[in-house]
């Protein structure tokens, strides 16, 4: 049984990029825990519960029910606070994403990038997601001083994916799918060696990927580190993780 953790914001994560692995992980028997800045008790972004707009854009409905299944859980109703973590407790580390501003909290955390660091060094296996990468690539090697992406192959958000929610939201949402005035993807980008290391993954509208089906989902594989673009993409990623924990 592996050990893994999984630091959030106060709220505004994207409830299946959290649900959906902390689902598939406790059924596989893996440990997790939690972390929170201040060992609050965190909550999704809800409009992902209700749908975004018109009903459209959230969660599907059985991420909502792994996440009001997580709510009840006695790990997530006990998280840790970030000045808590000893890397080298962890087996594995999962870094969700979510787009509303209270994902700023722990993107723009100095002190949680700095663990995201040292673990990197750990050679352990190592997930992100969405927003997810963009912790990583800000978090950086003490010794280079480069991101901690810089010599990876990743994906994260795609700038058309990104580029699309907003045009299709902000007449009534204003900049709630823009969370820095930087698209995901050009931050991400800037941070690695080469172009070559960015793969933005095959066009994707709409169709995700599902419990039993791999087909719409896209995860890049870089030795230990998994990365993957959006909510759609959670399944394959927790089952990429998976394999690379001791049972």
């Amino acid at each position: 049984m592996a050990r893994i953790l999984i630091p959030l914001p106060d709220t505004d994560f994207d409830t299946t990029e959290v649900a959906v692995p902390w689902r598939m992980l406790s059924d596989a028997g893996h440990e997790l825990v939690f972390a929170t800045e201040k060992a609050g008790v965190a909550c999704c972004d809800p409009m992902l519960l209700a749908g975004v707009l018109f009903g459209q854009l959230g969660a599907d409905p059985e991420a909502r029910d792994f996440y009001r299944q997580m709510l009840a859980s006695a790990e997530f109703k006990q998280p840790i606070a970030w000045g808590q973590i000893v890397a080298t407790d962890y087996d594995a580390l999962l870094l969700p994403g979510g787009h509303a501003p209270g994902m700023r909290q722990y993107l723009a955390s100095a002190a949680l990038q700095a663990t995201v660091a040292e673990f990197g060094s750990l050679n352990r296996p190592l997930a992100a997601i969405c927003h997810g990468v963009l912790l990583l690539a800000r978090a950086r090697d003490p010794v280079t001083g480069l991101s901690c992406l810089h010599a990876r192959e990743t994906t994260c958000l795609p700038k058309y994916m990104e580029a699309l929610a907003f045009g299709l939201t902000f007449w009534k949402l204003g900049r709630y799918y823009r969370t820095y005035p930087a698209y995901v993807e050009d931050e991400v980008r800037a941070t690695l060696a080469s172009p070559r290391q960015f793969r933005r993954g095959p066009l994707t509208l709409g169709s995700r990927g599902t419990a039993s089906d791999d087909r719409a989902a896209f995860v890049v594989e870089d030795g230990n580190y998994l990365s993957a673009r959006w909510p759609g993409d959670a399944y394959l990623l927790a089952r990429k993780l998976i394999e690379r924990l001791p049972a």
